[in-house]
């Protein structure tokens, strides 16, 4: 197997694609503009968010997020990726007790019980969360009586993609207001412009308030004024700093706005910005920092500036796709969710950790980051020639290889074994669910490789080096080598990622068994490339993996699992057998069983109980199957989990926990680039994964081929 294997193993240099697709002929900036949102009224479902992978600002209508109380359901925060705050609580995991599972004749445990130790067991998935540092909101009075939202007339607010610019326009107590919004691109800053002749007659002003931190949704209480403080540590002529103080935790607030304005302490946690008098405009930028700023950021003209080079050259960079002048009646949703997508991972997905299933936006599972999910969120850039936009988070697995490394140890097992649901420092929260899951763990080899494949060089090799072999011999030492059989399986226990299967019963997975397969061999791919003497259990172990379960010429989800497609809950949630061919080449797929199960899923699956980056898994296995018009027919897919709100995000059928959910957006990206620019064995075809029937006129350029 081992000579075989070697031969196969392909070069080195990668290629974009073919001159078709590097062309730039696409007018990018008509493709971006046209797709720009616009809302012409309050829509508290679908705010607007400007930000820089590093930090987000949401706004209402308004530009800022003056009636923050009424968006209940998609809420209005200001995040940064140091911003984190935890309860003064029991912390020590060393404490929480595991629970054991026999693992082929040896006991592993794993903290998913809280049976008598619920409220450790809270705190420890609770803290950190991720915190609201900051709510800014217009002040608009009239007769001492404050504006609310259905003060609020002839709005009209535009997100000019091109420049990173959120324009407000509306009219409020009869007098006209404009509100230009923006993020700085190097900072964590958000810089605002505000015109009225309210502000000449003291009825505007501009309000920074101040919750107590929370790992609910909003990421806000402000009923704790005396649990945290907020004081001004330094004021000068147009700058003020504010020091927050929340328990062991503390940050900073750097607002500059020019002489022609004051700020003044107006709460125990309120501070409000007032122009000066017959000055009909006030501008300011805030900068939010965890350590005291050196440097003063900005004013407004200066970071709206910088705002739009920044934008400008993101979308003249990479890749690009346009569908506008394809006959299909869908084309144009489709494009929309393309370029809201490329915006919106690019603010949410980009930062130095990976993101949360809500990114910036607000708190989902504490604001913590799914794993899991890192691979949907970010596995696109480098297909959209932003590799480095992935590489940003992708350097946070090398500063926790160690705890890594401590968890594997812990459980008697080799490498490093990748968290789940984790804080910055690598520490998997306790779960009933969540630390028995294993498709995360060849996430960074794949990521890795991707990485390569967009920069084939001995430095991307060295660097990544030890994520793609700390992985891979965590999972050689997860298999278990059956003597009776001869063959290496996996689990139980373990939770695939359909999960809605009991961790004791779950053994052979079909989505992580090829996964681990093409895990171990890309990994000899690496010792290869580097010129090292190929890892024999890598090899032996590829070689050995057990067979995919199938049953009746179908794919189950495991190989416990014979009523997968029959008896609820086996046939809710994630269909994941068929990520083994579309997310990976399917070496050992059988191509019409894999099609037969494709047919079953379609059939007998709960639709609703998807999620969304479903849907864009299941196009890219109908891509590599050839059956392009299904592939487009799923990411339109008209159900709960697949529909795109008017400021692009995905929604998930009004879960009230979920009022945005990025992986659906960035696998949407990831799936349309490999149909357009094909993957390794599609046989050079131009746009293999799109219909050839003359309904979709798809032009591409920038990208680079899917595995």
């Amino acid at each position: 197997m081992r000579s075989k294997f070697l031969e196969r193993v392909k070069g080195d240099v990668m290629q974009k694609t073919d001159s078709k697709y590097n062309s730039e002929k696409i007018n990018r900036y008509a493709l971006v503009t046209r797709n720009s949102p616009v809302l012409e009224a309050p829509d508290t479902k679908a705010p607007l968010t400007v930000g820089n992978g590093e930090f987000a600002f949401t706004a209402d209508i308004t530009g800022l997020q003056t009636f923050y109380e009424q968006y209940e359901y998609f809420p209005l925060c200001t995040m940064a990726q140091w911003g984190w705050h935890s309860f003064p609580v029991e912390r020590d995991y060393s404490k929480l007790r595991l629970k054991q599972y026999e693992s082929h004749g040896r006991l592993v445990g794993y903290a998913a019980d809280d049976t008598g130790q619920e409220q450790l067991f809270k705190n420890l998935r609770e803290n950190p969360h991720r915190l609201n540092l900051c709510n800014i909101k217009l002040n608009l009075k009239e007769n001492n009586r404050t504006a609310v939202l259905s003060d609020i007339k002839n709005a009209r607010q535009k997100l000019d993609l091109w420049q990173g610019i959120l324009q407000s326009d509306f009219t409020v107590f009869n007098e006209s207001v404009s509100v230009e919004t923006c993020a700085d691109p190097e900072i964590d800053a958000v810089s605002a412009c505000v015109g009225s002749n309210l502000a000449r007659s003291g009825r505007l002003g501009v309000v920074f308030a101040f919750p107590y931190g929370s790992p609910e949704k909003k990421a806000s209480d402000w009923g704790q004024e005396e649990a945290h403080k907020s004081e001004i540590v330094h004021s000068s002529s147009g700058r003020v700093i504010i020091k927050r103080t929340l328990d062991r935790d503390k940050y900073y607030v750097d607002i500059v706005f020019g002489s022609h304005a004051g700020i003044e302490q107006t709460g125990c946690h309120q501070f409000t910005l007032s122009p000066a008098e017959n000055t009909g405009e006030i501008c300011f930028t805030a900068s939010f920092s965890a350590q005291m700023p050196a440097n003063t950021p900005g004013d407004f003209h200066e970071t709206k500036g910088r705002s739009s080079t920044h934008w400008e050259k993101f979308w003249s960079s990479g890749g690009a796709v346009q569908l506008v002048n394809s006959s299909d009646s869908r084309a144009a949703e489709l494009e929309r969710r393309i370029v809201l997508s490329q915006y919106l991972t690019a603010v949410q997905c980009s930062g130095t950790t990976p993101p949360a299933e809500t990114g910036l936006t607000c708190n989902s599972w504490y604001g913590k980051f799914h794993l899991e999910m890192h691979y949907w969120h970010a596995a696109q850039f480098t297909l959209w020639g932003k590799s480095q936009l992935l590489e940003r988070s992708l350097d946070w697995y090398l500063k926790i290889l160690p705890q890594a490394g401590k968890d594997a140890e812990n459980q008697g097992y080799e490498g490093a074994r990748w968290t789940k649901m984790s804080d910055p420092g690598g520490l998997n929260a306790p779960s009933s669910i969540g630390v028995l899951l294993v498709w995360q763990q060849p996430h960074p080899i794949m990521l890795s490789e991707l990485c390569y494949r967009a920069r084939p060089e001995m430095e991307t090799l060295k660097k990544y080096r030890s994520l793609v072999m700390e992985s891979a011999d965590f999972m050689v030492s997860f298999l278990h080598y059956d003597n009776e059989t001869g063959r290496y399986v996996m689990g139980p226990p373990l939770i695939p990622a359909q999960e809605t299967h009991a961790p004791e019963d779950t053994m052979n997975p079909t989505y992580e068994l090829e996964y681990f397969r093409w895990g171990l061999k890309t990994a000899v791919e690496w010792q290869l490339r580097l010129g090292e003497t190929p890892n024999p259990r890598y090899l032996d172990a590829a070689a050995k993996l057990s067979a995919l379960p199938a049953k009746d010429g179908v794919y189950l989800a495991h190989e416990n699992c014979p009523e997968t497609f029959t008896k609820a809950p086996f046939n809710h949630d994630h269909p994941s057998m068929l990520a083994a061919l579309g997310v990976l080449p399917g070496d050992t797929v059988d191509r019409g069983i894999m099609e037969n199960t494709l047919k079953r899923v379609l059939e007998c699956w709960d639709f609703d109980s998807m999620w969304g980056w479903d849907f864009a898994m299941m196009a890219m296995c109908c891509a590599r199957l050839g059956l392009t018009s299904l592939a487009v027919d799923l990411l339109l897919a008209d159900k709960p989990k697949n529909t795109y709100a008017l400021n692009g995000h995905n929604s998930q059928a009004d879960r009230e926990d979920l009022p945005l959910y990025l992986p659906g957006n960035g696998s949407l990206l990831l799936a349309v680039a490999m149909m357009a620019a094909g993957w390794e064995g599609d046989g050079g075809k131009s746009l293999p994964g799109f219909p050839d029937d003359g309904s979709w006129c798809v032009e591409a350029e920038g990208l680079l081929k899917y595995i």
